[in-house]
Order: C-alpha cells, then structure tokens, then sequence
C-alpha cells in the first residue's frame, strides 16, 4: 500500500497529520496567491501565515476590491438561490412521459406531487439560513479560486453548513479533475470535545510536540478529518492525536456526497483552482500603488508651511504669535507659502486612477460602470449595458450550477429524505434540474427579444398587432419571465366560451329590452284601444 493511497482501515501507519503536512507542500503556490488577492480585497478571508485574535491586517490604500468581491458575490448569491423563487425543477425522464402519454389525470397527479415537493424544499433552504455559508463560500471562490462546503447529517447540527478557507484543507484530483481526497484541519479547545475525542487527550497519551495552538489564553488542538473516494462510495473518517476517534467513520454514495470542494476556474492537471481576483490582480495592484501615492502627495500638498525670507524685516515668531487682526510690522513680500509643484503630476496619476477604477467597476458588475458619463443616458443603455454585463459571466453560472448548485440541492433532498420529511423518489425516473443562473440568464434573453419584436411591430400600426395570437405571445412572455401561465393566462377555449356567454348575454338584453318597449302596445290592444 503507497502512502499517496492511504488506506482506510486501522492498520494504516502513516497518520492524517504527517499527510496533511506533506500535501501542503502543492497547495503553497496557490495559498500564497490566494493572500496576495485577499489583501487587495478581503483580507481577513484569508489570513496570513501565523495569524491569531492579535494579528494586524493589512489595510488597502483602495476600496474598489472590497466593494467589487462583496458585489459579485452577492450577485451571484441573487442569481443561484433567489430568495421566495424554486431554485430547481423536478423532471421526469421522457420514457416515461411517454408511458403516461394519454393518462392526463396520471400525469396531473404527479406534476402536483413534484411541485409539492419542491416547494417543500424550498422552504427548507429559505429556513435553514443557508445563504449565509453561501454568500461567504462564494465570496472565497471570488477572491482565492478554492473552498470546501461539508453538511452535516441533519438540521439539528449548530453548524448546518461548515465552510473551510483554502488554508484548511488540502486536496487531491487526478489529471482529469476528478476529486481523489480531501483531509481538514480543524483547531478547536478541547473543553468542546465529545467523550471520545477527549479520551484522546488523557495525561498517559499526550500531545505530540508542536500540535497546540494559543488562542485567547487557551490551547487549541487540531483534528484531522479525511475524506477518500473509495470504490463507488465516499469515505470519511477523523484522528486526534495521532489516533482515529472512534465513531467518526462514515460513507456516502458517489454521487451524493456530503461535502464540496468548489473551484472558480479549473485548470487541468492542477490539484486547485484559480479565483477572478487573480483575473484582475495586476490592475489591483496598480491602483493600490497609485491610490498610496495620491494619498501621501495629497497629505503632503495639504500641509501649510509659510517661509520668511531671511535677514528680513518681518520676524516669524511675530507671525506665530500674532492673533487674527493683530498688527505686525514687516514686508508681504517677505512672506511666502511653501508650495509641492506637483500639480501636472497628480494630475497624469488621477487619471490613470480614474481608468483603473473604471475597468475593476466593469470587472466587478458594479453599479457605477453601467451608466456611461453625460447627461443624456436613456434608460435603454442602462439596461442594455447590464444585460451586457451578465451575459459575460454565462460559463461562471454554467459551472457553479453543476458543481455548487445542483449538487447542493441533491444534499439537502436526501438529507430531508432520510429525516423522513420528503418521500423516496426513483433516481431513474426523477431527477432535479437548475431553472437559475445560466437558465434564468437564457429565459432573460428571450424575455428581452420578445419585448424588442413587440416594440418594433407598432411601426407597422394596428395591423400588425391584429395579426398576432395574443394568448400565445402572452404565454411565451410568462414562459420567458418563469412565471406560470396556467390558470393566468385564458386558453383558446375558455376564451371562445367567454365570447359566447357574451354574445348570449346581450342577445338577452335586447331581448329583454324589445319586450320592454313592446308590452305598452300589447297592454293597449289587450283592452281593446
């Protein structure tokens, strides 16, 4: 048995931790840069090397990168979990469409069964603060490239949802991508610890040189947890000390794992991902070195320091001491301000600040790049320039929606399954599939061409209008808006029927209203006049 394929069974003898430290040595390079973008952006996301409660961050000469990383996050936050708006749609597989082909009451049932349970669903996420962990595993993927999502069995757990910082875990992938394995650190006090892990600890065991951390006072211990693709499962367990902790073995289907290690960009052949931040480091760091400069010449610019010629008339302390009003003798002339001739200058760095803000705006999807300077900026550029904007991060939804979204949504259905709160469906039969990100941005696009078809048809006048079908331009538009058309928009036939109780009612009326004027001269020849 090599090392690279650490077993799982008990005879193992090289520990999670000697593993942990020898897989740090590939993650190093992309550590470093994930700290050098997080001290442009965030830089509490990623601490230093060393840190503790103690540690003095640094702190940008810059905003942009903390404005930008918080805005893209959140956006992509709104995109993938709206809030109040199904995330997924439940699908039947089209043999057996096609077996119910004819049975519309079957199908019916079925259809209603689905929605219930994905509004089930639904209402869990919304209630299991799970944006929370998913703003902050986005905002990781955003500046550092990489992060690592574990849920835990049931809801009941304090930390539903636990997310790892690049500098806690390592990982493993083969040439094609495919996860291999993962092992975490954790440093907790070991007041928290279970019964078993604290059997671990006891005085004739001990704690291996160098695996204590202070914190606050305190000795913080590590705890290794290992994650191994093994065969058609995955399989997990956890060390302390050196020792497996009994209890902590576990296993899940391959499909249904219950951990994600999410990457921004993959590059093949490479353990890690890379973030969006390092897309645009170099302009962060031009605009760090400018912003510094511009900060400091203004400070130095700002400072008022006046000057008397020497073996001149007018003496400075009278200057010093002099009250407003008082009179001092001597010569203006005498008397001058010290000026940072600089003006040209400042005025070349301001503008290249001014660029660079520009394009990290655009980079970032901030509000500011949407609207173009002038006056004069209609409603329709704006739009059109966000449209613009959205569209540039189509691969990024595409490829959040299968390695994030979806496999977080399979998580939480079996994990209600098993509590017994959503019945067991037939994976062969049904399947979720994503309705946003990448599927909302398509149904926005054809939203939008609908409505640009609509406005152009008026040049042509009322005609044009009359010759549409206008039940089913209104049902392509609720297609394209997500919005169900069913009991919304009339059918051809309720329509026909409508048009007929009309045409019923009035026919009534004037009958009704020709009896009217009638009965008179029926009253009249009835007696005779």
């Amino acid at each position: 048995m090599s090392k690279d394929n650490l077993a799982l069974d008990s005879k193992a003898t090289t520990t999670l931790k000697a593993r942990y430290e020898r897989l740090t040595t590939t993650r190093q390079t992309f550590l470093d840069r994930a700290r050098s973008c997080a001290e442009l952006t965030l830089p509490t996301l990623i601490p230093p090397e060393g840190y503790n409660s103690t540690t003095v961050y640094h702190t940008p000469w810059q905003s942009i990168g903390a404005r930008g990383a918080n805005n893209l996050a959140a956006k992509l936050l709104l995109t993938l979990f709206p809030p109040n708006t199904p995330v997924f749609k439940l699908n039947v597989n089209e043999y057996t469409k096609a077996e119910m082909a004819g049975d519309d009451a079957l199908k019916s049932k079925i259809d209603e069964g689905l929605a219930q349970i994905e509004r089930t669903t639904q209402d869990e996420i919304e209630s299991s603060g799970l944006r929370n962990p998913v703003f902050l595993a986005l905002k990781h993927l955003v500046v550092g490239g990489n992060c690592f999502m574990y849920l835990p069995k049931d809801k009941e757990n304090e930390d539903n949802i636990l997310v790892y910082s690049l500098n806690q875990y390592v990982c493993r992938r083969d040439r094609k991508g495919n996860l291999l394995e993962v092992i975490t650190e954790e440093w907790v006090s070991p007041e928290t610890l279970d019964e078993e892990f604290a059997n671990l600890l006891q005085p004739d065991v001990g704690v291996e040189s160098g695996d204590t951390k202070r914190h606050d006072g305190n000795e913080d211990i590590p705890i290794y947890t290992r994650f191994c693709r093994d065969g058609k499962k995955w399989k997990t367990y956890q060390e302390i000390n050196g020792q497996r902790v009994p209890g902590t073995e576990g296993s899940w289907p391959l499909h249904k794992p219950a951990f994600m290690a999410l990457r921004w960009t993959a590059v093949q052949g490479e353990d890690y991902g890379r973030g969006y931040v390092e897309e645009v480091l170099g302009d962060l760091i031009s605009l760090e070195g400018l912003s510094k400069a511009m900060v400091e010449s203004s400070a130095n610019a700002a400072k008022t320091i006046f000057m008397v010629a020497p073996n001149s008339s007018t003496r400075a302390q009278d200057l010093a001491e002099a009250e407003n009003g008082d009179f001092v003798s001597g010569l203006p002339d005498d008397v001058r301000v010290l000026q940072i001739e600089k003006h040209h200058d400042l005025a070349i760095a301001e503008q290249a600040i001014n660029r660079l803000e520009q394009r990290l705006a655009l980079a970032f999807m901030l509000n500011t790049a949407i609207q173009r300077p002038g006056e004069r900026v209609t409603a329709e550029e704006i739009r059109f320039m966000a449209q613009e904007l959205e569209s540039a991060l189509g691969g990024v939804y595409s490829v959040l929606s299968q390695e994030f979204q979806l496999p977080l949504v399979i998580r939480i259905m079996d994990r209600m399954t098993k509590a017994k709160k959503l019945p067991k469906l037939p994976e062969e039969v049904v399947k979720p599939k994503v309705v946003t990100g990448l599927e909302a941005l398509g149904r926005g696009h054809d939203a939008m061409k609908l409505r640009e078809y609509f406005m152009e048809l008026q040049v042509f006048g009322p005609e044009a209008i009359q010759r549409l079908h206008v039940g089913e331009a209104m049902s392509r538009l609720a297609v394209a808006r997500a919005v169900d058309p069913q009991g919304l928009v009339k059918t051809n036939e309720e329509v026909q029927e409508d048009m007929e109780n009309a045409k019923a009612q009035q026919q009534e009326q004037q009958m009704g209203e020709a009896m009217s004027k009638a009965a008179p001269t029926v009253a009249k020849a009835a007696m005779g006049q």
